[in-house]
């Protein structure tokens, strides 16, 4: 079998920790990734401390084969994402050229530019991010990809990426709506994960028309066990005298 891919994404900002912003990227970044065969496995939110930012980015750089930041790469004083990336790799920043072109297209008075070319520092030999927006881009040194917090730019960048990232097997998902409740079924889901190791099975409650439910979701690379599984769940849905909808497959 054809090893997992795998990613951690790190939401830097402290205005998601402090609740005055909240953050869309992480969804986005989930599912674009899925569908490429590369698998989100750690998500972290964390503040605008560089100590912060060097230690986390150093520990998810060792244990996942890519790591994707959003946010702190703008031209403000607690704009530090850049420098603490540098620093994690213990590399110098430079103005990259690239990226000051593009900035200078938009004219702006001395001061203005100044702060505005604070965003073309990147680590030396870091690689340019496209942003098809026409802001400054993003940049990648190794496997950490460094994007902007504005989820509509950061969109954009990652877009750019699908060629250039290593995919592996892409996870399925199977879904079944069963009006019983969590305690009802939890011992046969536990029996059916048992048997069914290398699958992911989840149960989400509902209360809906006064009723309460739960969603039975399979996840997992192979869709003959998903399958085999879905049919053990729906089998034992219907032991309960419930008669569950099969939401069918999608991309997990």
């Amino acid at each position: 079998m054809t090893e997992a891919v795998t990613a951690c994404v790190l939401i830097i900002g402290n205005e998601i920790l402090s609740g005055r912003t909240q953050d869309i990227n992480l969804a986005h970044l989930a599912k674009s990734l899925g569908q490429w065969g590369i698998q989100v496995r750690e998500a972290r939110v964390i503040a605008d401390v560089e100590a912060t930012i060097i230690d986390v980015v150093n520990d998810a750089r060792c244990r996942f084969d890519y790591v994707f930041t959003t946010g702190g790469i703008g031209p403000t004083h607690d704009d530090i994402t850049a420098l603490s990336i540098a620093k994690a790799f213990n590399l110098p920043l430079f103005q990259h050229p690239d990226i000051e072109v593009r900035i200078r297209k938009r004219p702006a008075p001395d001061n203005v530019m100044k702060n505005r070319l604070l965003m073309a520092r990147v680590p030396q030999g870091a690689v340019l991010i496209d942003n098809p927006t026409g802001g400054p881009q993003g940049f990648a040194i190794e496997n950490v990809y460094v994007m902007a917090g504005i989820p509509s730019v950061m969109q954009a960048m990652l877009s750019t990426l699908q060629a250039t990232l290593r995919g592996g097997p892409i996870v399925h998902s199977r879904s079944i709506k069963a009006y019983v409740t969590e305690s009802q079924i939890a011992g046969e889901l536990g029996h059916i994960q048992n048997q069914q190791p290398s699958l992911d099975i989840g149960s989400y409650p509902f209360y809906r028309a006064d009723r309460y439910g739960t969603i039975l979701v399979v996840r997992g690379t192979d869709r003959e066990q998903i399958e085999s599984a879905s049919t053990a769940i729906i089998r034992a849905v219907e032991s309960l005298g419930e008669s569950p909808e099969d939401l069918g497959f999608a991309n997990a």
